[in-house]
């Protein structure tokens, strides 16, 4: 049984021995306890667990024998977390010391989410925004609220939103036994997303509390062609996989036209790198098709809300 006054927080490391040190100097910090801190290494080879066993005695970590991906690791810790509530957290984040004392307390005032979003601000340029909470439009395009925004209070409010960013995302423990953990699938890229969905059909909602705070590094230990590439597939895995037949006879027109956009934005920068792995992601999708609806026959089957609420739940913008 998990511990419900325990709070279990999952570092996914790669390589990652210039960041971790900030990341949990800043967890060393918080204001709430009890707390639990494991890290789950993808078989780095930059002196991180020697960094950690000399320098974080408390820390819990996990030695991957390969690199399992983001997903991978961050199941390997959900799976031994014992808290009531886990979290997500990037190893090139720094939390503020009240972070985990407001999430919890946004899922003691929320009892229907199953999801709490942080306020995530860029690390160097800590009056703008990464993200506050994540969005889903009706087109299959996912994005970050309030990216690359000033931050002038316009986030300052608590509101349900549809998914919470990965790098700092909190669930409650009874959710995730219920609709289950990370696709590993995925590997990389809109596994968060996969797993919103999957949290909104069942039920779940995510709020969005902007009094949890953490300022996060981009694209610090991963980014470039490794993302075009599961950015483009995985968008496509979460379109079949995820998103509920009535929607798809409504918005189909939509969604095709924003594949085709995303695709000729690749074919226009076709000589760069990143540009050409985007559309190797998006026919490794396509390719997956006849796979993919298996897995969605049975997210499908778990759907408890009507599809006017999930319609209601994905940005027109």
């Amino acid at each position: 049984m998990p511990d419900p006054a325990l709070f279990s927080i999952i570092i996914p490391n790669w390589n990652g021995a210039r960041h971790l040190p900030i990341c949990l100097n800043a967890l060393r910090q918080q204001t709430y306890s009890p707390l639990e801190i494991i890290v789950a290494d993808n078989a780095s080879t930059d002196g991180s667990r020697a960094l950690l066993a000399r320098d974080y005695p408390e820390v819990h970590m996990i030695a991957l024998p390969e690199n399992r991906g983001f997903t991978g690791a961050c199941n390997v810790g959900l799976r031994q977390a014992q808290g009531a509530y886990v979290a997500l957290l990037n190893n090139d984040t720094e939390a503020d010391a009240g972070w985990v004392a407001a999430v919890v307390r946004a899922f003691e005032r929320h009892p229907d989410a199953g999801l709490v979003a942080s306020k995530m601000l860029l690390f160097d340029r800590r009056d703008h925004l990464h993200t506050a909470g994540d969005f889903y439009r009706v087109d299959g395009q996912a994005g970050n609220r309030g990216a690359w925004q000033l931050d002038l209070g316009q986030f300052d409010h608590e509101m349900y939103v549809f998914s919470a960013c990965g790098g700092s995302a909190a669930y409650r423990r009874t959710m995730l036994d219920e609709i289950g953990l990370l696709d590993d699938d995925f590997f990389f890229s809109l596994e968060d997303i996969d797993l919103a969905w999957r949290a909104q059909l069942a039920g779940w909602r995510c709020i969005y509390t902007p009094e949890a705070v953490v300022y996060h590094h981009l694209a610090a230990t991963g980014g470039g062609e490794t993302a075009s590439f599961y950015d483009g597939r995985n968008a496509i895995y979460v379109l079949v996989k995820d998103y509920p037949a009535a929607l798809w006879r409504k918005h189909w027109p939509r969604i095709l036209r924003q594949q085709i956009r995303v695709a000729a934005e690749a074919l226009r920068a076709w000589r760069g790198r990143a540009a050409r792995a985007r559309l190797r992601g998006m026919a490794a999708g396509l390719i997956r098709i006849p796979w993919l609806l298996r897995k969605r026959r049975a997210v499908q089957r778990t759907r408890r809300v009507t599809i006017e609420y999930l319609e209601s739940v994905l940005s027109e913008r």
